[in-house]
Parts: structure tokens; sequence; C-alpha cells
């Protein structure tokens, strides 16, 4: 055996006037011996993912007629006035999502379409929000923002807790978490500092920093093996990431929009928190600092008791009604009140303008649940709802019903498509509908 390593500190750090940037393990640092333990005339669709736990009272939540003349059901009545630009598809099931856990896969199968433990096809797996910052989210600062209001989620025996507590899969078993701090997430979008100086000087300052130590970065690639070697080029890569979202900042004309100061942190309010990441989630999509957005409501198992609103019951335990309608009717309010902050949102993007149209003309926002009726846990039909035109791709102002056991897939492959993805498969899926 022989023993090669050469030893670096722990604590070694990439150096440049005056900055340095931390590595991370590498191999070297082990001890011998010692084990491993846009343009607004063009505009790109946006696109959205509004989830919300618990499903729907379906017969709250679908319409009693099909095509474009029909009522708004009572859980959409607060986004009543987008009507023209919403489309309700019913009949819709995930198959991939069910599983002898009723809560634990839920989350993080509902923009997947293959079971977790499916690997027959290793293509297959990466959430339909994350193919889309692939394809038209790498000219923004952000290719994908992942946002919501809880702070993790239920986990199912025999499956990573990333499935209950997070929306978005760039592969199959990478999760990306989402963030839950307004503050952290207006510093991730707009830059550390309170205020409009504060954050031109520290973006100035942090570009200075990632060009500075690439010099000794590439001095210490030349002392390291082939494994240490490919971590620190994957590093780099990473830095370089950095960099291009500093540079996208840095010249981002933002003469034009008010930007706020930083919020405190998370509101105890709950509608003050959802409203305030739905106010940055349409900032961010309003100057294109990205395209790509997926929003968490609240989570599965969720306690919260609405009493905003006069339900005293917790949420959870409310979604096992069994059919008793006077549970099935404040359940049904705490839905509708879902809505009624999602159309803050819908409200906020149609303020918005944007050539001859608005933001959320330019959408195509998924608002929907990756379970049905609650009381049952099973996810047959889905609660589905796209708001928005798609920049002219989506015609609106209509219910669709599909046949029974049509894939979910299907509409998140329309979606694709609509987005100018040109996927031809995605999941499950076994078209693209060409009727939305």
């Amino acid at each position: 055996m022989f023993i090669t390593k050469k030893h670096l500190s722990r604590r070694m750090v990439l150096r440049g006037l005056g900055s340095s940037v931390a590595l991370p393990l590498l191999d070297a640092m082990i001890p011998a011996s010692t084990a491993w333990a846009q343009t607004a005339a063009n505009p790109q669709a946006r696109m959205g993912f509004v989830f919300f736990p618990h499903g729907a009272v379906m017969s709250k939540w679908t319409p009693t007629t099909v095509g474009t003349d029909f009522v708004v059901p009572e859980i959409l009545a607060p986004a009543a006035k987008f009507k023209d630009r919403m489309t309700i598809i019913s009949g819709l099931r995930n198959k991939p999502a069910e599983s002898n856990d009723p809560h634990g896969i839920v989350a993080g199968t509902w923009l997947r379409c293959v079971a977790p433990n499916d690997v027959s096809d290793p293509s297959k797996g990466t959430t339909a929000d994350q193919i889309a910052a692939r394809y038209i989210g790498q000219g923004t600062t952000f290719p994908s923002i992942e946002v919501g209001t809880p702070n993790g989620g239920p986990c199912a025996p025999g499956y990573s807790c990333s499935f209950g507590s997070s929306l978005s899969f760039r592969t199959p078993q990478q999760s990306l978490p989402i963030e839950t701090n307004p503050r952290k997430l207006f510093f991730q979008l707009f830059g550390q500092g309170d205020d409009a100086a504060e954050r031109a000087a520290i973006v100035d300052q942090t570009g200075s920093i990632l060009d500075s130590i690439m010099g000794d970065a590439s001095s210490l690639q030349r002392k390291l093996g082939a494994a240490d070697t490919a971590m620190v080029s994957d590093y780099l890569e990473s830095v370089r990431e950095i960099e291009r979202r500093v540079q996208m900042m840095k010249s981002q004309d933002l003469s034009n929009v008010e930007i706020p100061n930083a919020p405190v942190g998370i509101p105890t309010s709950f509608e003050d928190h959802l409203k305030i990441m739905f106010d940055l989630v349409a900032l961010s999509y309003q100057i294109n600092l990205t395209h790509v957005a997926s929003m968490m409501m609240e989570k599965e198992v969720s306690m919260r008791t609405y009493t905003n609103i006069g339900v005293a019951d917790a949420f959870h335990p409310l979604s096992h009604h069994g059919d008793d309608p006077e549970k099935m009717g404040r359940l049904a309010k705490v839905q509708a009140f879902h809505t009624s902050v999602f159309n803050y949102f819908l409200e906020k993007l149609d303020a918005m303008p944007e050539g001859n149209s608005t933001v959320l003309d330019n959408s195509i926002i998924l608002f929907g649940s990756n379970m049905s009726n609650s009381d049952k846990h099973n996810h047959d039909p889905q609660p589905n709802a796209i708001f928005g035109r798609g920049a002219g791709t989506i015609k609106g102002g209509q219910h669709l019903l599909y046949p029974q056991d049509t894939p979910q897939a299907n509409l998140l492959l329309t979606m694709l498509n609509r987005a100018g993805i040109a996927e031809e498969s995605f999941g499950d899926s076994t078209g693209a509908f060409a009727e939305v």
C-alpha cells in the first residue's frame, strides 16, 4: 500500500486581493491513512407551480358543466375575475404518487409523475419545473426559485424525507430546498443589504472577490490528484454560476421598478407570509430575474388553524371530514382562502404591463394539489387549474374533462410544450392536450 495523499488544511481557502473563499472538503484534506468517513415584444412565458396540500372538496372545486359556459365553483370563486384566463382540467390521475404512505411522497411527486423508487428509466424523475429551468431559465439570473411557507414536511418510511418537503428535483434524487424566509429570499434575489446603496456596494464587492480567486484556484489544481481536481472543477463551475448571477444582477435595469427595502423576517401572520412570498415571486417575474418558480403554500399533515376566517379546526384533522357536510363546508372555506391569497398573486401579475399585455397574460401557472379527496388520500381525480395565457399559447376560459385514468403527466407535458419546450414525453404521459 502506497500512501500518496498530500494533506491540506481543512481551513484552506482560495485567496485574492484581500478576499477569500472557502473550499469544499477535498480528499487531500483527509490525513493519509484516514478513511473517507427577454424582450417585451417577444416575451418568454413564465412558468409557475403553486401547490396546496390535502386536496380539495371536489364537488366544490369542479364545475358542473364542460366547455366555456361554466360557473366558477366555490373553491375557485375568489379568482373568478380571471375566468377568461382560467383553465380547469378535470379527470386526471397521478398514479406514480400513490403509495402506502398517505402524505410522505405527495409533495415530491406532484411535478414528477414518477414514483420515487422507480429507476426503470434514469432519464425520468426530474420535475417539470426543473426541465423548464434548463430550457427557459438559463438566460435569467435564477433558472428557478423554490419558495413556500412550511419548514420541513412528512417523511414516508423507505423514502427520502425530501419527498415530503420539496416540490422540485433537479435530478431524480437531488431535491431543491424551499426558501421560507422572505428576508433570505430577498437577499438571494437582490443581494444582501437593506437598501439599494448597500446592495450595490455588496454586488460590486462580490464580483471582485470571484474574479480574484481564480489565479489561486488554478495554482491549487496543479497540485491535486485527479479526484480532487475534478471536485475543485465542479466547485469552480458553481463559483462561475454565482459570478454569472452577480453580473446579471449588476446589468439588470431596475430603473423603472421600485424594489422595497428588505423584509425583517417571517411574518407572524400566515396570510402576510404567503403574500410577501408571492410579492417576491411576482417581482422576480416582472424584472426577469427568473422565468420559473414553484410555491408550496402549506405542507401535508399541516396542523395550522384558520381562525382568521372563523375555522378553528386544525387543517389535517379537518381534511378527514368523513363526508360530514359541516366539516366539508369548513374545509372548502379553508381551501377558498388559499385561492383568495393566490388571487392576490394573480392580481399582482395582471397589474404588471408587458408590451400589449401583462405578466399574467404571459404566464402559465398551475394551481393545484397532488391529492383529490383528502378523506380517502386518493390521487384521482386531481384538482388542477391553469392561470394565464402563456404569451398566447393557452386558450383560457374553459373547463376540460378527460377520461378516467388520464395521466396528470399529460398536463405537465402540455405546459412545457406551451412554454416552447419541445419535450415529447414526461413521466408516465401518453400525450399532450391539444384542447388547452
